[in-house]
């Protein structure tokens, strides 16, 4: 299998083809999800102010220990009417602005707190329980860089700042058909030799979960001018992904109906199981991915191949799959010349590593076998067999 892809090669491929396609301003509120196309600044200094990380007493530590009167109370968003003078303390609640002439805070449980006096025992040191202002970030400086995805605490660090809106990339229009005139809509009654489609729901589910818009336009019977049409409207997307007839059958007519339509195809058929027949390809700016028909494979052929595409089209700062180490609860054959994608489930061990135990069941066509996988274990190709125990590269699903 030399003519066969490595993995490593065809996502190459992909990524020197996928081109951030442009930015739009974006309300904070409705960036969820989206990627940084310009680095987003801090609006204010975070905290804008100095405040007290406690419940306690503003006080100055030139004055501890000792018995000071209680000469206010601060809470959180009202401010001191006048500046901490020498001698006195001041009650300040958790958030609320450390007044002038203050320069540490004490909490209650460190105080004796009696007839609007206090009694402190030691000495309380400069800055004490006190968040500076700017501690956080500086107005003008970065919070969160290009390039990254905007998720809860990103998008919590920018309202904080007083980021109100951002410049995100634009999401990549996609379109997904499913091709076989076997194929019919779950809900309806199978004829012979019919089964339900299934690949143009999990395409669709994948492609939103990387920030696509989505068109699903199959499925199609294997006829070249159903094909044809379909491929058409596909084609003027960002992105086309089609399941099913890529490879080299009498009704695998994919790849030469797309080269008809003028797509330059760059690759077919990756040294991976499943999966091996993948196509892909290019039209002007359009990312033309060919994926089999079996449900899985498509599945794999996704996460290794088309989501690192789409999030390349939003500038995403890392697109590949982020594999993360994991160990074998079982053991597993390696395969000669490809590399395998193992369906797994994982597991807590005793002693923190995570544990992969591979599912039965392992072809490609067991989409309902798959669900109950929530990881893809890689397994290098070669000779032997990895033990039980092997550390092992594994992919979260889901």
């Amino acid at each position: 299998m030399a003519d066969l892809l490595t993995i490593d090669e065809a996502q190459r491929l992909i990524l020197e083809r996928a081109q951030p396609l442009g930015s739009e301003r974006v309300r904070l509120e409705d960036a969820a999800g989206r990627i940084l196309a310009d680095p987003a600044s801090a609006v204010v200094d975070l905290p804008p102010f100095p405040s007290s990380a406690m419940d306690g007493f503003a006080v100055r530590s030139t004055d501890t220990p000792g018995k000071l009167p209680v000469a206010g109370r601060i809470a959180a968003g009202r401010p001191a009417t006048r500046e901490l003078g020498v001698g006195e303390a001041m009650a300040i609640a958790t958030g609320g602005v450390v007044p002038d002439g203050a320069d540490a805070v004490i909490p209650l449980e460190y105080v004796v707190d009696h007839d609007n006096e206090i009694e402190i025992a030691d000495r309380v040191a400069t800055g004490a329980h006190v968040r500076p202002r700017g501690g956080d970030v500086r107005a003008g400086e970065t919070v969160v860089p290009a390039g990254a995805l905007l998720d809860p605490a990103r998008l919590g660090a920018l309202a904080a700042a007083g980021v109100a809106d951002v410049a995100c990339s634009t999401r990549p229009r996609a379109s997904v058909l499913a091709t076989g005139t076997e194929l019919r809509p779950p809900g309806e009654p199978l004829g012979p030799g019919e089964v339900y489609e299934a690949n143009g729901l999990i395409l669709s589910t994948q492609l939103a979960s990387a920030g696509a818009v989505v068109t699903r336009l199959g499925p199609v019977e294997d006829d070249d001018d159903a094909h044809r049409d379909a491929l058409a409207r596909g084609l003027e997307a960002d992105v086309l992904v089609t399941s099913g007839g890529v490879s080299v059958g009498p009704h695998d007519l994919v790849r030469r109906i797309e080269a008809e339509l003028g797509v330059e195809e760059i690759f077919w058929r990756v040294a991976v199981k499943p999966g091996k027949p993948v196509s892909f390809g290019v039209r002007g700016a359009t990312l033309v991915f060919g994926l089999p028909g079996n449900p899985v494979s498509s599945l794999v052929g996704f996460e290794l191949f088309v989501r690192p595409a789409v999030l390349a089209l939003q500038g995403y700062s890392n697109p590949l799959p982020r594999f993360e180490p994991g160990r074998l609860a079982a053991a597993l054959r390696q395969n000669p010349g490809r590399d395998q994608l193992v369906r797994a489930r994982t597991r807590a061990s005793d002693d923190g590593v995570l544990e992969l135990e591979p599912l039965s069941g392992q072809e490609s066509h067991m989409i309902a076998r798959a669900a109950a996988a929530d990881a893809l274990v890689l397994i290098p190709r070669g000779e032997g067999e990895l033990q039980a125990g092997s550390a092992a590269s594994y992919l979260r699903l889901g």
